[in-house]
């Protein structure tokens, strides 16, 4: 089974490391044919969403979070 780690960038945008799927509302899935690496999104300005452009950066777009409680964590993996 493959595995993927998603990172939540400082003011910027999500990164997914790994071999993933991803379908959009329609259930279209979009084709990553061997890329390791993708960039989503957080800011909501993107012209290429669900993809990021790089927006973020003209926005000012600011979003740090980090993970409070680790209860919560595992609440939400399981």
């Amino acid at each position: 089974m493959s595995s993927a780690k998603i990172t939540s960038t400082d003011n910027g945008p999500y990164v997914v490391d790994g071999a993933v799927s991803l379908v959009d509302a329609d259930g279209t899935e979009y084709p990553f044919s061997g890329q390791a690496t993708i960039f989503l999104c957080r800011c909501g300005g993107s012209r290429t969403k669900p993809f990021c452009d790089g927006t973020h950066e003209t926005l000012g777009f600011e979003a740090t979070h980090r993970v409070v409680d680790t209860a919560i964590t595992s609440a939400v993996a399981s």
